[in-house]
C-alpha cells in the first residue's frame, strides 16, 4: 500500500499570511496549483489556503433569519457563522481567508487513509507533515497520480 511518503509532491508553495488575495490568485494561477500552506516568518506552519478560499470570498453573503419577538431579536442560526463570512467577503490579505487549523497527515499514512480523509472531510489539499516541518503536500492530483500509476 502506498503512503504519503510515495506519493506526496514535495516542491509546493509557501507564503506568508501578509500576501494579499489578488497577489495570492495570480501566483496559484501562475504555478498551476490548487493552494498553498501558509506559514510564519520561521517557516512554521499556520495553514493552508486553497482556490476554495478565493472562491468563497466572491459568494452571495446570506443574511441570518432574525425572528422579532416581544423587542427582541432571535438569530437563527449563529452570529459568528455570519460575522466569519462577511470578514471572509471583505478580505484583502491571506490571514483573513485561510484555514488555520488544517488537517495535515505524515509521511506514513496511507493512501486509503488519505482518500477517506479527503472524502470524508471533504478536503483536497493536506499538508505532509514530519517532525513539526512541512515536507510536501498530498492533493487530489497526487491521488489520481497514484491510481493511474496502479498503486
Amino acid at each position: 500500500m502506498l503512503t504519503a511518503s510515495q506519493i506526496m509532491t514535495k516542491q509546493f508553495l509557501t507564503i506568508l499570511p501578509e500576501m494579499s488575495v489578488e497577489e495570492l490568485a495570480r501566483l496559484l494561477l501562475r504555478k498551476d496549483v490548487t493552494g498553498a500552506v501558509v506559514i510564519d516568518k520561521k517557516g512554521k506552519l499556520l495553514g493552508v489556503v486553497t482556490e476554495g478560499d478565493l472562491i468563497a470570498k466572491e459568494k452571495n453573503l446570506h443574511l441570518p433569519t432574525v425572528v422579532s419577538l416581544f423587542d427582541s431579536a432571535i438569530y437563527l442560526g449563529t452570529s459568528e457563522h455570519f460575522k466569519g463570512e462577511l470578514h471572509k467577503m471583505v478580505a484583502t490579505k491571506v490571514n483573513d481567508i485561510f484555514t488555520k487549523t488544517p488537517v495535515t497527515i505524515d509521511l506514513t499514512t496511507s493512501l486509503a487513509d488519505i482518500a477517506t480523509i479527503m472524502s470524508e472531510k471533504r478536503i483536497h489539499f493536506l499538508p505532509v507533515m514530519h517532525e513539526g516541518r512541512v515536507e510536501g503536500i498530498v492533493g487530489r492530483r497526487e491521488i489520481l497520480r497514484a491510481l493511474a500509476e496502479g498503486s
